[in-house]
C-alpha cells in the first residue's frame, strides 16, 4: 500500500479585519479533491487580536482509491489524482452572534505545485472564497453592483513629509482660509469626504482641529445668505465636523444612547403608530404610548448629557455659535440651529437610525425593531431642530398627530439648555457679541475662604450663578455678585471628605494661591451636578491641577495627609471628573501620505486650479464656466499655495519612484514583503520586463 503524507503549518497571520470592533480568529485547514472526502481541521482560536500566531501543524494522509487491490500499483493515474488535490485554508472569526462566524479569507494551494519542493514556506494575501456550487446558475442569487476602491499606501520616516506637513498644519492661520493646503484639497477632490477624512485625522493627531475647523466654517458662514440654510450642504466644513464627531463622539455615544438601544432591540415592544401598517391584535394607542416613551428617555439622556460631550466637540460647536451669531445678529435662533444641525440632524438621530454603524449594536435590527427605530429618530430629530412649526415637518400626518405629545415649551427649553452647555467655553472672546451664557444657579451653602486675615469662617446660604465666563454668589437671586471667580481660575473642582466640617454633599472650588471655596450641596444628585458642570467648563483650563487635597486644612494640618505647611501640594490625584478630550491612534505621517496620494491623483485639477488663479489676476471679468467650481478668494495667495503643493508632491513622488525600484530589486515574490497574490509585485516586474524590452 502506497501512502503519501502532508503536513501543513499554519504560522500566523497579520492585518486581519476588525469586524464589529473585536477579532477572534481561528484557521480551517482542509484537504480536498475530485474523489476525496473533504476533512477541515481547526487551530484554536486566538482572541482580540488581529495578528495571530497559530504555529499549529496539521497532517493529512493520501492513499491509493480502495478500489485498487493490494497487488495494484501506484500508476500515473493516481500520480494525476493527488495533482488535483489542494489545500485549502480558511480564515474564520469566532461571533457570537445568531448568523455565525465570519468568514475572513482563504488561500488555496495545488499539491502539484507544492510536491515541487519537499518544503515550502511563504506569505500569501488572502483571498475571497470561491462557493464551488456548480448547481448554481448565476442568474439565482440575484446580481449586485460594486464600486470598489483599493489603496495601498507606502509610509516613509515623519522627515521625508515635513515640508507637506508643515504646510497643511498652518492653513488655519491663512489669509483668506480659501487659500490654504487643507482647504485646496478640499476643492479638488471628486467627494469632500475623501479630503475630510485624512485631514481630520492629521490635524486632531497635532491638536489644531478646532483652530482650522473654526476657519472653514467661519468662512462657509460668510457666503451664507439665508440663516435657514447654514451647514445643511455637503461642504467641507460639513464633512469634517461629522468626521470629527464620529471619531471624538463614538465613546460620548455609548455612554448616552446603547443601554436605551440595547433594551429597544431585546424587548420588542410593538411601536407602529401608521393605522396602515398595524399588525393584527396591535392596538394604536397603546403603540403610541411604549413609542412616547422610547421619544422621552431617549431625549431626556440626551439633553442630561452636556457634560459628557468631548471637549473637542464643544470647542467646535461654541465656534459655530460664535459665528453665526455674528453673521445672522438679527436672528436670535440661529446660534442654536447652527449646533442643532450637527449634534441631533448628523449625530445622534443617524445613531438611532443605524445604530450598528456607530457601533451601538453589533448587527442590523430585525425590520421591527429597524421601524421602531425609525420613528424614534425622526422625532428625536425634529425635537432637536428647534423649528417653529414642527408639526409641518412630517410628511406623514400619523407622525404630526404623534408629536402633539411634545409641543410643550418645556422640550424647547431643554434642547436650549442642551446645546447652551456644549456650545459654552470657558476661553473668554473679547471681540464675541454673544452674552454670558447661564449654565445654572441655585442656592447652596458657602464656607467663607478667609479673604480677611482675622475674620470669621463660617457658613452661609448664598444664591450661586454659573455661567461660561465665570462662576458668583451673591446674597439672593438678582443681587449684585459678592464674589467671582473666572472660570479660567478654576483649577480644580473636587468631593470634600465628610471628616473636614462633619457635613454631607460637600465639594471644594480650587483657585490661584491656594484659594479654596467650600460649598454644601442641597443633596448629593444636586452635588454631583455642580461638580459635573464645573468641571466640564474649567476642564481646558491650562493650569489645571493634577492633584488636590481630600481633606481641609483645620487646626494647623491637613486632614487628610497630615501635613503641616499649608502649601503642601495635594496627596491625591484629581479625579477629572470628565474626560477633557479624546486618545486616538493616528499615525500622522500616514494621514500626510493619503492626503500626498490625493494630491497626486488630482494633478490635473491642481494644474487647472492653477490657471484659473492666473486668469483671476490678469481677467476681473465673468468667470469662465471650467474655473467656477472653485472658490478663490484671493487668487496670488491661493497660487502660492498650489506652487507649494505641487513642489512637495513632486518630490514626494520621486521618493516613491526610488523606494519601489530599490524594493523590487531586493524582495522576493512570497516573502511578507511581497505575499503570493501581491499583484502590485507581478504589475511591476510586467512592467520592468516591457521597459527592457523596449530598451533593448
Amino acid at each position: 500500500l502506497l501512502c503519501i503524507f502532508f503536513f501543513s503549518r499554519v504560522l500566523e497571520c497579520q492585518g486581519l479585519p476588525i469586524v464589529n470592533g473585536q477579532c477572534d480568529p481561528y484557521a480551517t485547514v482542509t484537504l480536498a479533491g475530485p474523489s476525496r472526502q473533504s476533512e477541515a481541521k481547526k487551530t484554536k482560536v486566538k482572541k482580540k487580536t488581529n495578528n495571530p500566531h497559530f504555529d499549529e501543524v496539521f497532517y493529512f494522509e493520501v492513499t491509493r482509491p480502495s478500489s485498487y487491490n493490494k497487488k495494484s500499483h501506484f500508476d500515473i493515474e493516481d500520480v494525476d489524482e493527488v495533482d488535483k488535490m489542494e489545500i485549502r485554508v480558511d480564515l474564520w472569526n469566532a461571533s457570537n452572534l445568531k448568523f455565525g462566524d465570519e468568514f475572513l479569507g482563504e488561500l488555496r494551494l495545488p499539491l502539484k505545485f507544492l510536491r515541487q519542493s519537499s518544503s515550502y514556506e511563504a506569505w500569501y494575501f488572502l483571498q475571497p472564497r470561491d462557493n464551488g456550487n456548480k448547481s448554481l446558475k448565476p442568474d439565482d442569487l440575484g446580481s449586485l453592483r460594486l464600486n470598489v476602491v483599493y489603496t495601498e499606501d507606502h509610509v516613509f520616516s515623519s522627515d521625508y513629509y515635513s515640508p507637506l506637513r508643515d504646510l497643511l498644519l498652518k492653513s488655519a492661520d491663512v489669509e483668506p482660509v480659501s487659500a490654504s493646503a487643507a482647504h485646496i484639497l478640499g476643492e479638488v477632490c471628486r467627494e469632500k469626504q475623501e479630503a475630510a477624512i485624512p485631514l481630520v485625522r492629521l490635524f486632531l493627531h497635532y491638536g489644531k482641529i478646532v483652530p482650522f475647523i473654526s476657519a472653514i466654517a467661519n468662512a462657509e458662514v460668510k457666503r451664507t445668505q439665508d440663516p435657514n440654510t447654514i451647514f445643511r450642504g455637503n461642504s467641507l466644513t460639513s464633512k469634517c465636523i461629522d468626521e470629527t464627531m464620529k471619531l471624538a463622539g463614538m465613546h460620548y455615544l455609548q455612554v448616552t444612547l446603547k443601554p436605551i438601544i440595547d433594551e429597544i432591540c431585546q424587548v420588542h415592544k410593538p411601536c407602529e403608530i401608521d393605522p396602515v401598517k398595524l399588525k393584527d391584535g396591535e392596538n394604536l394607542e397603546n403603540n403610541r404610548e411604549n413609542l412616547r416613551q422610547y421619544v422621552d428617555r431617549i431625549f431626556t439622556v440626551i439633553t442630561k448629557s452636556g457634560v459628557s460631550c468631548p471637549t473637542v466637540m464643544c470647542d467646535i460647536f461654541f465656534s459655530l455659535r460664535e459665528s453665526a451669531a455674528k453673521r445672522f445678529q438679527g436672528d436670535l435662533d440661529v446660534r442654536y440651529t447652527a449646533v442643532s444641525s450637527f449634534i441631533f440632524l448628523r449625530f445622534f438621530a443617524p445613531a438611532i437610525l443605524s445604530p450598528n454603524l456607530f457601533q451601538l449594536t453589533p448587527h442590523h435590527p430585525d425590520p421591527q425593531t429597524s421601524r421602531t427605530l425609525t420613528l424614534i429618530s425622526k422625532t428625536i430629530q425634529t425635537l432637536g431642530s428647534l423649528s417653529k412649526s414642527k408639526s409641518a415637518n412630517f410628511k406623514e400626518s400619523y407622525m404630526a398627530t404623534f408629536y402633539d405629545y411634545f409641543n410643550e415649551q418645556k422640550y424647547a427649553d431643554a434642547v436650549k439648555n442642551f446645546l447652551d452647555l456644549i456650545s459654552s467655553s470657558g476661553r473668554r472672546d473679547h471681540k464675541s457679541i454673544e452674552q454670558p451664557i447661564l449654565l445654572k444657579e441655585g442656592f447652596m451653602i458657602k464656607r467663607a475662604q478667609g479673604r480677611k486675615r482675622f475674620g470669621m469662617k463660617n457658613f452661609k446660604k448664598r444664591w450661586f450663578r454659573l455661567t461660561n465666563h465665570e462662576f458668583t454668589y451673591q446674597k439672593s437671586k438678582g443681587d449684585h455678585p459678592l464674589c467671582s471667580i473666572p472660570i479660567e481660575n478654576i483649577l480644580a473642582v473636587e468631593r470634600l471628605e465628610e471628616e473636614s466640617f462633619k457635613m454631607k454633599n460637600m465639594f471644594q472650588v480650587i483657585q490661584p494661591d491656594r484659594r479654596v471655596l467650600y460649598i454644601q450641596a442641597n443633596n448629593c444628585v444636586e452635588a454631583k451636578d455642580w461638580i459635573d458642570i464645573l468641571t466640564k467648563v474649567s476642564q481646558c483650563n491650562k493650569k489645571r491641577l493634577t492633584v488636590y487635597h481630600p481633606s481641609a486644612y483645620l487646626n494647623g494640618h491637613w486632614l487628610c495627609c497630615k501635613a503641616t505647611a499649608d502649601n503642601t501640594p495635594g496627596c491625591t490625584p484629581c479625579t477629572g471628573g470628565l474626560p477633557a478630550n479624546i486618545q486616538l491612534d493616528i499615525d500622522g505621517d500616514r494621514e500626510t501620505e493619503r492626503i500626498y496620494s490625493l494630491f497626486n491623483l488630482y494633478m490635473p485639477k491642481l494644474e487647472k486650479m492653477q490657471e484659473a488663479c492666473g486668469s483671476k489676476s490678469v481677467y476681473d471679468g465673468p468667470e469662465e464656466e471650467e474655473y467656477s467650481t472653485f472658490i478663490i478668494d484671493d487668487p496670488k495667495e491661493t497660487y502660492k499655495t498650489l506652487k507649494l503643493i505641487i513642489e512637495g508632491v513632486g518630490t514626494l513622488e520621486q521618493e516613491h519612484a526610488q523606494y519601489k525600484r530599490d524594493k523590487f530589486k531586493k524582495t522576493k515574490y512570497g516573502s511578507q514583503e511581497h505575499p503570493i497574490g501581491d499583484k502590485s509585485f507581478q504589475t511591476y516586474i510586467r512592467q520592468q520586463s516591457e521597459i527592457s524590452a523596449h530598451s533593448i
